[in-house]
């Protein structure tokens, strides 16, 4: 009987980093990057195309896609919001682009100055040239659980921005919790309707604001997604939503799937040393609290 497994997308340099009172520089940002690579991590969301006087804490995408470090099974991806943000994510040499698309107007106003009928079609306009330049494409319908300004956000209108954004092009869809609001019964409710208008693979981003984003990571893989969003200490959010915090902690969320029995590729050990780098480079130690306790049994190893 195959084992079952889940492939964590770290997104600690890029979703991690956006909401942060520290602006690291590239440089910095490189050697987070390169260490998350030494800690066996394949696929990272690494940077962000958007603009850096709306986040700062992204600036300079370009500098850090030029020092990465360049390993075979190594993929790294670029957050895009449209046209022009790809034209710079292909000059930066990605190898894949993450398009997110709000499932309410109020926030898209506030995230990305668009209405949600805009972003839908900035969405597959970006994934359909994306696909074309030989880039792996996703797309992530924020705010799929709740919205900070509208409130409960129906699953048919997340089904409806899902549908819309499905086209043959797509490599993978995923939902993110934005702002912390999901339950486990919601999951496996939004999933199950999103996956009836979605051919292509299914993803979640969690964030851990209500201290549900661990039960709802297991929902997910109960419910088939491929692949968890996760940042290494748990840091990051959305600058855009009022009183975000952070995502759920990759070494935490390791940690979980591996007593679990589902495999991640992943060992704690490196994971919470990168963990203690995170912690050094922000001057404050993450919420994370795999690396307070250790791991069980004995220290911090094995793999998931």
């Amino acid at each position: 009987m195959a084992v079952p497994s889940v492939q964590v997308v770290e997104v600690g340099p890029r979703d991690g980093l956006q909401n942060e009172p520290v602006t690291l520089d590239a440089a910095t940002r490189t050697r987070y990057v390169a260490a998350l690579v030494d800690a066996g991590h394949r696929r990272i969301e690494a940077v962000s195309f958007v603009n850096p006087k709306r986040v700062p804490q992204m600036a300079d995408a370009e500098a850090v896609m030029a020092a990465v470090p360049r390993r075979d099974g190594v993929r790294y991806a670029g957050l895009v919001l449209n046209r022009r943000g790809l034209d710079r994510a292909l000059d930066a040499g990605v190898d894949e682009v993450n398009v997110v698309v709000v499932a309410t107007d109020t926030f898209s106003q506030r995230n990305q100055g668009v209405s949600v009928d805009e972003g839908v079609a900035a969405a597959v306009d970006v994934v359909q040239a994306a696909a074309a330049a030989g880039l792996r494409t996703t797309v992530t319908v924020a705010a799929a659980f709740g919205c900070p300004f509208e409130g409960e956000v129906p699953v048919e209108r997340v089904v409806d921005v899902a549908r819309r954004c499905s086209v043959d092009a797509l490599d993978e869809l995923a939902l993110a919790d934005t702002i912390g609001v999901a339950v486990p019964a919601d999951v496996t409710r939004r999933l199950a309707a999103v996956g009836e208008v979605c051919g292509a693979p299914l993803r979640v981003h969690l964030h851990n604001t209500r201290n549900t984003g661990y039960a709802n990571a297991v929902a997910a893989v109960d419910a088939g997604v491929v692949a968890l969003d996760a940042s290494s200490g748990g840091i990051g959010g959305c600058p855009f939503a009022p009183a975000a915090t952070g995502n759920i902690a990759t070494e935490d969320l390791v940690y979980l799937l591996s007593r679990s029995g589902v495999e991640t590729g992943l060992s704690l050990e490196p994971l919470v040393g990168v963990t203690g780098l995170v912690g050094e480079l922000l001057g404050a130690q993450p919420p994370s609290l795999l690396p307070k306790a250790g791991g069980f049994p004995g220290p911090a190893s094995g793999r998931g």
